[in-house]
């Protein structure tokens, strides 16, 4: 069984109640039910979320030795982190980075992203589609790696 590691950072363990004209009512645990879903048998799926920088470099180390993709919702650390970005540097298999808003459509400190330099694919503006679309890619790509 192949694993997937679908982060998730600050504030993303209010998803449903922080802001649900901009995040929407689904949960965090309507993500993990929906990636689940979408990755089907052969895969698992590893959902975590922390408010910690240093927990998702901890996660993001973790998934070296035994994952074939990141998904990444690195909420506010995506403008800020470069400790992130650095753990992802060394990290081979793909990461696709997710953000369920369209940042570009938002304040100007959201439009610049430090994990988008590793980042093999960004999704921004899906809603909870974008984590979907995320899973998917890797999926296909682990399938193409054997």
């Amino acid at each position: 069984m192949k694993t997937i590691y679908v982060l998730n950072g600050p504030n993303l363990n209010l998803l449903g109640k922080r802001q649900p004209e901009i995040y929407g009512h689904e949960t965090l645990q309507d993500v993990a039910a929906l990636c689940e879903a979408v990755a089907g048998d052969g895969f698992e799926i590893r959902l975590l979320q922390s408010n910690h920088e240093g927990q998702i470099i901890d996660w993001i180390h973790e998934a070296r030795e035994t994952s074939c993709g990141i998904v990444i919702n690195p909420g506010a650390f995506t403008h800020t982190s470069i400790a992130i970005l650095d753990a992802l540097n060394a990290y081979d298999p793909p990461v696709i980075e997710v953000h369920i808003s369209q940042v570009h459509k938002r304040e100007a400190f959201r439009h610049h992203s430090y994990v988008s330099l590793r980042a093999d694919g960004v999704i921004a503006g899906l809603g909870l589609e974008g984590y979907a679309a995320a899973v998917r890619r890797i999926c296909q790509l682990a399938r193409q790696a054997g």
